[in-house]
C-alpha cells in the first residue's frame, strides 16, 4: 500500500474522529441532563412495552432511587481518597517521576491508556482514579498534548475491568449459589479458568490493552490548532502544608498539627488491612480499596491538619456522583419493574435478542443486548441480575457455553461505559472536565472494541 493511499485513509480517520468529537461537543448534554433525558425515554418505554400505567413506573422510579446510596458513598470515596492521596507530598514525587517518562504528546497518550488498562484489570476502582490523576500530571508537563483526548485516554482503561480480576460479573459466577439469579440453569459455580482466564477472554483482553493506546494515539489531532491544551495552572489545586509558630500555637492548634493521630490511626488501618489479606487472600473490592487509599492518606498527608485540608479539596469534584446516582438508580428501578405478568423492560430487550438467535450468534447477540441495557443499568450486579435470568437459560437451550455467555454479559456492560457518562463521573471530577469533552473519542472506541469483542466470542 503507497503512502498517498495510507494517507487518505488516515485523514478519512481524522475526519471521522473530529466529526465525533465535534457532535458530543455540540449536542451531548451535561451529565446530569443527560441522566434526565434517559429517565424520560425509559419512563415512556417502559410505560408502553409494559403495559404499565404511568403511576405504576413512577413507583418503579421512586424505589429504585435510593437502592444505591451504598454503592454512591463508596464511589465518592473512591474519588475523594484516590483524590487525596495523589495530593501528599510523597505521592505528588511518585507521580512527577512517572509523568517524566513520556516525552511527546503521542507518548502521553500510549503512557497513559496503557497505564490505566493495566490498573483497571488488576481493580476497577483503583484504575479508574489512578489513570485520571497521571493523566492529570502529565498534563501539566507535555506541552500540546490534546487534554481531552488524555483523559478520555484513562478512562478507555476502563473497557477492560470486567474482563479482569476485578470483574463482578465473572467472580459471581465463580461464587456458586446460582440456581435463583440464573432462573435454574446453573446449580454450580463456574471457575475463573473458563471465565477470566479461559484463552477467548485473555485474548480479548491482551489484543484491547496493546492495540487501544496506538488507536487512542492515532486521534490526537495533527494540526495544532485543533488540539484543546489546559492552562497547567488551571490543574493546580494542590493544598500547601499548614505552618505555625509553635510559640503562638495552643493545645487545639498542637492537635491538629502532630503526626501522633494519624500515626496511631495508619496502625489500626494497616493492621485491619493485613488481617483482611491473610483472612480472604488477595480479593480486592471497593472497601478495601477505599480502605487502602484512605489509611494511606491519613499516614501520607501526616497531621489532621493537612489531611483536612486536603480531603475538602477533594471533596470539590463529588457533586456529580452525589447527584446523578439516585437518578440511575431510579432508571434501574424503571427497567426492571415488573407488571403483573412478569415482565419488565430489561427482560422484553433482552428477550427480543434471543428470538433471533443460533448457537454460533448466541454470544454477539448477548453481548449487545448487554451493551444496551447498560446505558439504562450501569451496574455490573445491575446488568447481572437483569439479564441472568434470561440469557442463562437460553444458553442452556441452544447448548451455547454458559462460561461463554456470562462473560458476554459482562463484556457487554464494559462496553458501552465508553459513551455513558456514569462511570466517567470520578474521571471528570479529578480532571474538570463535562463528560461531552471525553465521549467523542469514545465513539471510536466504542466501534473498535465492539468489533474485537465480538469476533472473540464468536470465533475463539
Amino acid at each position: 500500500m503507497d503512502n498517498t493511499v495510507k494517507n487518505k485513509q488516515f485523514n478519512l480517520f481524522e475526519k471521522f474522529t473530529q466529526l465525533c468529537v465535534t457532535i458530543m461537543q455540540k449536542y451531548l448534554p451535561d451529565a446530569f441532563l443527560f441522566a434526565a433525558i434517559l429517565t424520560f425515554i425509559v419512563f415512556i418505554a417502559a410505560t408502553i412495552m409494559t403495559k404499565q400505567s404511568p403511576f405504576q413506573i413512577a413507583m418503579h422510579w421512586g424505589n429504585g432511587v435510593w437502592s444505591l446510596l451504598a454503592f454512591s458513598m463508596q464511589m465518592v470515596m473512591v474519588l475523594v481518597t484516590g483524590h487525596t492521596l495523589a495530593t501528599a507530598p510523597f505521592f505528588k514525587r511518585i507521580l512527577d517521576k512517572l509523568s517524566n517518562l513520556p516525552k511527546s504528546p503521542i507518548q502521553a497518550i500510549i503512557y497513559v491508556t496503557f497505564v490505566s488498562g493495566v490498573a483497571c484489570i488488576l481493580n476497577w476502582g483503583f484504575g479508574l482514579v489512578i489513570g485520571a490523576i497521571y493523566a492529570k500530571e502529565i498534563a501539566k508537563k507535555i506541552k500540546g498534548v490534546d487534554y481531552r483526548l488524555l483523559i478520555a485516554s484513562a478512562y478507555s482503561g476502563f473497557l477492560l475491568w470486567h474482563g479482569g480480576i476485578s470483574g463482578s460479573i465473572p467472580l459471581t459466577l465463580a461464587s456458586g449459589n446460582l440456581s435463583k439469579a440464573t432462573a435454574g440453569a446453573l446449580d454450580k459455580g463456574i471457575s475463573t479458568s473458563q471465565t477470566l482466564f479461559s484463552s477467548y477472554n485473555l485474548i480479548i483482553l491482551f489484543a484491547l490493552l496493546f492495540t487501544l493506546p496506538l488507536l487512542n494515539a492515532a486521534m490526537h489531532p495533527k494540526n495544532k490548532e485543533d488540539v484543546f491544551q489546559v492552562d497547567p495552572a488551571l490543574l493546580e489545586d494542590d493544598v500547601q502544608p499548614v505552618t505555625f509558630d509553635k510559640a503562638e500555637m495552643t493545645p487545639a492548634d498542637k492537635i491538629e498539627n502532630s503526626p501522633v493521630v494519624n500515626i496511631l490511626i495508619g496502625i489500626l488501618g494497616y493492621t485491619y488491612i493485613i488481617g483482611y489479606f491473610l483472612q480472604k487472600g488477595f480479593d480486592l473490592n471497593l472497601n478495601i480499596v477505599n480502605m487502602i487509599f484512605l489509611v494511606t492518606a491519613i499516614v501520607a498527608h501526616k497531621t489532621p491538619k493537612n489531611l483536612l485540608l486536603a480531603f475538602g479539596n477533594a471533596c470539590k469534584g463529588a457533586a456529580g456522583i452525589i447527584l446523578q446516582f439516585p437518578f440511575y438508580a431510579g432508571i434501574m428501578g424503571m427497567m426492571v419493574g415488573q407488571n403483573s405478568d412478569g415482565a419488565s423492560l430489561a427482560g422484553i430487550i433482552s428477550q427480543s435478542f434471543i428470538s433471533s438467535s443460533t448457537a454460533l450468534s448466541f454470544p454477539s447477540l448477548t453481548f449487545l443486548s448487554a451493551g444496551i441495557v447498560n446505558f439504562f443499568v450501569p451496574s455490573g450486579g445491575g446488568q447481572w441480575a437483569v439479564q441472568a435470568p434470561i440469557m442463562m437459560p437460553a444458553s442452556v437451550e441452544l447448548g451455547v457455553s454458559t462460561a461463554r455467555t456470562g462473560m458476554a454479559i459482562a463484556w457487554g456492560d464494559a462496553w458501552t461505559n465508553m459513551i455513558q457518562p456514569f462511570w466517567a463521573l470520578p474521571a471528570l471530577g479529578i480532571a474538570k472536565l463535562g463528560a461531552k469533552d471525553i465521549m467523542g473519542y469514545g465513539v471510536i472506541i466504542t466501534i473498535y472494541s465492539g468489533i474485537v469483542i465480538m469476533l472473540g466470542l464468536t470465533f475463539l
